[in-house]
């Protein structure tokens, strides 16, 4: 019997975005056919949340610029200056808790809001000036006393409820692995205490390493207290592709960076497998690539190059908004991004 002339594949009927040769040899990383499928629709009414590490910064000024309606449940006072209400966390996201880099912080955010959790310490010192310990680089001076960080704190939760359970849509951006935690509660801080406020004790805090079943359960419980009290809320996952400033596992920062975005990338793509309210967009794989055309840091190789993130957006709002395509390039300010982790580079040697 002869062999036959048209064998059987599995990869035959295969689109040609499934092949590098026909989807990416020969092309920019900016103009990618097929490249990302929205898996539901963002209407230009519905209610947009944001959150997560640095890069979510972008995504967020970027929906704002092509008039998506985003969240702002705690707006700056009337008489601040657009400068002035940044430095002090107002307008960064959709409330004012700064930069959340791990699932478990969002988890335990939404158990405060949702649920009535207490952390056990809330309050950081630094040179008789106490601090929010959960978002200490929003109040870059500190307070006076104790009783008003509590206060604030307890503005701000408020802020949050009304945030997750009026929201049609929330999207968060994955940025770090490496954190630390209270010895006694639990509870994950944005920063390592003594980088901004607080002092370091190894009796009071722990370094942990987010495992991806860490990563994962956090979320997963995040979505289902939201979807208890908000049974319309889509979610919008992505995962930042800025290496980490610093690594306290004692390996090299490279390796360590590697390490901590395989462990998020994977994540997000076993919440979207299950979860069908869930939407992944791959920015960090646009950024990330190796492409030949691909260059996307500056002389860094940690800060995203503007006309870079012009890219990535692109590519969002040809699949959510295709009638103001490739506007968003001169709609951006693309100021300093507000970042606790970068500050861990003061501590090197």
């Amino acid at each position: 019997m002869s062999a036959s002339r048209n064998p059987t594949s599995p990869y035959r009927s295969n689109p040609s975005r499934t092949y590098w040769k026909s989807a990416m040899t020969g092309r920019s990383v900016a103009d990618v056919p097929d490249f990302y499928q929205k898996r539901f629709e963002i209407r230009p009414l519905e209610r947009i949340a944001t959150a997560g590490s640095c890069f979510a910064q972008h995504i967020s000024r970027h929906l704002r610029a092509n008039g998506y309606s985003v969240i702002d449940a705690e707006p700056a006072p009337g008489h601040f200056s657009l400068q002035e209400s940044l430095a002090k966390g107002y307008g960064i996201y959709s409330a004012r808790f700064g930069n959340i880099y791990y699932a478990k912080q969002l988890e335990q955010l939404a158990r405060e809001a949702l649920e009535g959790r207490e952390p056990n310490e809330v309050v950081w010192e630094s040179g008789g000036r106490y601090y929010d310990a959960l978002r200490p680089n929003i109040f870059p001076n500190g307070f006076k006393s104790p009783d008003l960080v509590l206060r604030h704190r307890k503005r701000h939760v408020e802020a949050v409820r009304q945030m997750l359970t009026t929201m049609d849509v929330f999207v968060f951006t994955f940025g770090l692995t490496e954190g630390w935690e209270s010895v006694t509660d639990g509870t994950a801080y944005p920063t390592a205490p003594g980088t901004i406020a607080g002092d370091y004790d190894s009796d009071k805090y722990r370094f942990v390493n987010y495992g991806y079943q860490d990563v994962l359960a956090s979320f997963l419980a995040f979505r289902t207290l939201v979807r208890r009290v908000n049974r319309r809320a889509k979610f919008v996952i992505t995962v930042s592709p800025v290496p980490l400033a610093a690594t306290a596992t004692g390996e090299h920062v490279l390796t360590a960076t590697t390490h901590s975005k395989a462990v998020l990338r994977t994540v997000a793509s076993e919440i979207h497998r299950r979860c069908p309210d869930v939407d992944y967009f791959p920015s960090y794989e646009l950024v990330t690539t190796n492409h030949i055309t691909n260059q996307p840091f500056d002389s860094t190789g940690r800060n995203v190059r503007p006309e870079v993130v012009n890219n990535v957006m692109t590519y969002f709002f040809a699949e959510h908004h295709p009638q103001r395509k490739r506007k968003e390039e001169a709609a951006v300010d693309h100021e300093q991004l507000f970042c606790e982790e970068a500050l861990l580079e003061n501590f090197a040697q």
